[in-house]
């Protein structure tokens, strides 16, 4: 019998409680008109998901499996031509529904939402078998493994819309970058999926990217990944020791990434050119941050960024398979059903221990596909 990964419901208020994890059966589903059902091979966890388990996440579901990164290989159509020509296919899921292609943001707001453990749509990744329509799905770069096709989805999305669309601005990248190589980016907060996309993207683009951690062994393997440079955050004088970094024929950022708020702004916009962007797709350092008057003699533009449209979903997957990306895995546990293991994933979350994504094995890619029906 399949199995779905859920939380249970118990008693506590949002930020103090920790739902369980639980493992149900479930019906092995059948796909419907210009569906495909999907073998989950690798799913992948997110911040999202922990946020979920404490209940500080909106919309959540008890019932819908969790996860929204997933990889797998289809192995059922419906009728119509979109869903049958993706028969045999290794695909990775569209994570998130309702925004295709406006670039503010969603057409519909209410109707938008990240799937996995989510009320307003029943799919998620965390299961064996998942019924998807077909245009939610983007053939899987054939480069990569099951656990880094698993660690792409969201990570990769949130980073491409907040440094591509926003950091660069919407148009800016050519099909050979040249308009953007050699601009100095600063990703901040380096070890976390999105944050270590962006640098990624940015050294695929021809970007001098810098990075922070508070750890300087993360520091040391972002440098092995392309980074120029990287400082600890937890220095005091670090925004200083950032502009000694800079290359002197260019001595100043063009981007900020940011995932954490904070004093973001205070620290860097000294270092930031005039017109410089600071794209900031998380808070987590509190909900609220100064604005300088500074920032505005500058004329520096702060620019909210979440998640990203289908379009631009498609857009990062084929930059990834055109430039041979392979996201960071940082670990590997086996078995949906493995509780124990799972819960251990999301306690490296909870700890920042994790450089690279947190991916769960649930199928081989070369299994039969008539399993657990």
């Amino acid at each position: 019998m399949p199995q779905a990964l859920t939380i249970k419901k118990v008693d506590g208020k949002p930020g103090q409680v920790y739902y369980p994890l639980q493992i149900v059966e479930v019906p092995k589903p059948k796909p419907g008109p210009n569906e495909v059902l999907i073998r989950i091979h690798t799913a992948a966890l997110n911040h999202r998901d922990l946020f979920i388990r404490q209940h500080l996440y909106p919309g959540i579901s008890f019932a819908n499996p969790l996860l929204s990164d997933g990889f797998g290989t289809v192995v059922e159509a419906g009728p119509g031509p979109d869903a049958q020509h993706l028969l045999g296919k290794k695909v990775i899921l569209t994570p998130s529904r309702g925004w295709l292609a406006a670039p503010d943001g969603p057409e519909d707001p209410a109707r938008f939402s990240v799937i996995g453990g989510a009320a307003l749509y029943p799919a998620g990744a965390g299961q064996d078998f998942a019924v998807v329509p077909a245009d939610e799905l983007e053939l899987a770069p054939a480069h990569l493994s099951a656990p880094e096709a698993a660690a792409l989805p969201l990570v990769g999305l949130t980073a491409w819309r907040a440094l591509v669309t926003k950091g660069f601005g919407s148009g800016a990248i050519s099909s050979s970058a040249d308009s953007v190589a050699g601009r100095n980016v600063l990703v901040t907060g380096i070890g976390g999926g999105v944050a270590l996309s962006a640098l990624q993207f940015g050294v695929a683009l021809g970007c001098n990217v810098y990075v922070t951690s508070s750890s300087a062994a993360k520091l040391e393997r972002a440098r092995a990944l392309g980074a120029r440079g990287g400082v600890c955050y937890t220095d005091a004088a670090w925004d200083k020791q950032l502009a000694a970094q800079l290359p002197r024929e260019r001595p100043y950022l063009d981007v900020v990434v940011d995932g954490a708020g904070g004093d973001v702004v205070a620290r860097t916009v000294r270092l930031l050119r005039a017109g410089g962007v600071i794209s900031i797709y998380g808070m987590t350092a509190g909900p609220k941050m100064d604005w300088l008057m500074q920032a505005v003699m500058k004329n520096i533009e702060l620019r909210g960024t979440t998640m990203g449209s289908r379009a631009e979903f498609r857009d990062m997957v084929e930059f990834v398979r055109k430039h041979q990306i392979r996201p960071v895995v940082s670990r590997v546990v086996k078995g949906l059903d493995n509780l124990q293991a799972v819960d251990g994933l999301f306690d490296d979350i909870r700890h920042g221990k994790q450089f690279g994504k947190l991916v769960i094995e649930i199928s081989s890619p070369d299994e039969e596909s008539g399993s657990k029906l």
